[in-house]
């Protein structure tokens, strides 16, 4: 890389965010831009300041790192996220990737991965602890099970598989038209797509189908 990749850190626990600032300073073109020791803090930082990527503790006081991922996705804050966490948890893996997080870390090995996961999300990939792969194959496996029940997946276009993620984020049509810069009635026309694809009955069915089935798709 050969331009400077601008870095907000947030962990509540000073000596392990020093370490890890440190660390990073150590890298060419790595700029560590503030520090932030909750959530509240990093969420102010990430609004007035570009950054190119957020590494947050999801343990953190005010606002843990996942409500902050929920509304750097929400308010559209053009930056890569990287949670931090001390948990093997498969849920809380799942909430994460849904909510927009490209990067997943276990705080015992980011010392070591941290460099690497940034790299990679810089290039717009996924970075993922190798101790929690196992979390990934299971959402993989998930998929192809909804897929061999419900075939007609693999025929939604593109953009109607965005759309209905988004959906599945709880995001409005017209929130989701200023997002993917599209009107409100080219969504809705998605909207009619989906269902119609998927063989949805109902008013809300659209949104029952992405909320019960985000982990599996998304």
């Amino acid at each position: 890389m050969t331009n400077e990749v601008r870095i907000l850190i947030a962990d509540d626990h000073p000596i392990f965010r020093s370490g890890l600032a440190q660390l990073l300073k150590t890298v060419p073109n790595f700029v560590v831009i503030a520090e932030a020791e909750d959530g509240d803090a990093a969420l102010r930082c990430l609004q007035q300041t570009p950054f190119d990527v957020a590494i947050l503790d999801i343990d953190m006081p005010e606002k843990d790192g996942l409500e902050v991922a929920r509304a750097i996705a929400a308010k559209d804050i053009g930056v890569q996220v990287i949670l931090l966490t001390m948990h093997k948890n498969e849920a809380l893996f799942n909430a994460a990737l849904n909510s927009g997080v490209r990067g997943y870390v276990l705080k015992d090995s980011a010392m070591a991965d941290i460099v690497n996961a940034i790299r990679t999300v810089m290039r717009g990939e996924e970075f993922i602890s190798p101790a929690l792969t196992s979390y990934l194959f299971n959402r993989s496996r998930r998929l192809s099970t909804l897929e061999n029940r419900k075939p007609a997946l693999g025929d939604l276009t593109e953009a109607e598989r965005r759309v209905l993620k988004l959906i599945g984020q709880y995001k409005t049509s017209t929130e989701i038209a200023d997002e993917l810069f599209i009107s409100k009635r080219t969504v809705d026309r998605h909207r009619e797509n989906i269902a119609e694809k998927l063989q949805l009955k109902g008013s809300h069915s659209v949104l029952k189908f992405a909320l019960d089935h985000k982990d599996e798709l998304f």
